[in-house]
């Protein structure tokens, strides 16, 4: 990487830093910075352009729509304004937004449009980070912040949502684990991810057993 690119990934890390500061505590900096550190680490295996695979991690929740009444398109509209201002090639800018279009889960009937060695990387260190013990903390966190019960035995998950009633779902937070986190580990696109996901994928099983068991006071 040169010294130009390693300047941009620096102004875009500040950049990103600064913009999520106070963000809910699932998709703030910290998360940013972890799937960062994942998408290099899944790269070490794969053919692909890291430039656009570092803005991808670092950019890819600037403005995510959950937050944003919806909005799909502010998160790149927001990122192509930085890229431009950094002076960043219309081709990796378009890459990259490209990216952060189609990252996101979005209920588990809904193909990506796009598709690309360098969203594979990001999408796979993005989903890692739903996944194992920090994956149910964010789980739990943000269903804390939108209000949402633990659980509820009379709601059962479902597994069939369109992309709009995924978004406008306001069911118990465990159920999230069957109709996302628990379908990730056989979606994943790297053999780098699948490997940790399977593990991760293992660790939240676990946590289930034991949250029925105390559940049931069984344990």
């Amino acid at each position: 990487m040169t010294s130009q690119e390693t300047g941009i990934i620096e102004n875009t890390t500040v950049f990103v830093k600064e913009t999520l500061k106070g963000a809910e505590g699932g998709h703030d900096w910290f998360h940013i910075q972890r799937v960062f550190n994942n998408a290099k680490l899944i790269a070490e295996g794969e053919d692909a352009n890291n430039l656009v695979i570092a803005l991808g991690a670092l950019l890819h929740d600037i403005a995510d729509s959950k937050f944003h009444n919806g909005d799909e398109t502010v998160g790149p509209k927001i990122a192509e304004e930085f890229l431009k201002s950094q002076k960043v090639s219309s081709e990796v800018i378009q890459h990259v937004i490209k990216i952060i279009e189609n990252i996101s889960f979005k209920g588990g009937n809904v193909a990506r449009k796009f598709s690309s060695k360098e969203l594979d990387i990001v999408q796979d260190a993005d989903r890692l980070d739903a996944l194992g013990a920090i994956g149910i903390a964010r789980t739990f966190n943000y269903g804390g912040f939108k209000g949402r019960g633990l659980y509820d035995p009379e709601i059962e998950p479902n597994l069939n949502m369109t992309k709009e009633e995924y978004k406008a779902s306001n069911a118990p937070t465990i159920n999230h684990f069957y109709e996302k986190l628990l379908l990730l580990k056989d979606r994943m696109n790297t053999e780098t991810g699948r490997k940790i996901a399977a593990e991760r994928h293992n660790f939240m099983e676990l946590y289930l057993d034991q949250f029925y068991n105390e559940w049931n006071g069984e344990a």
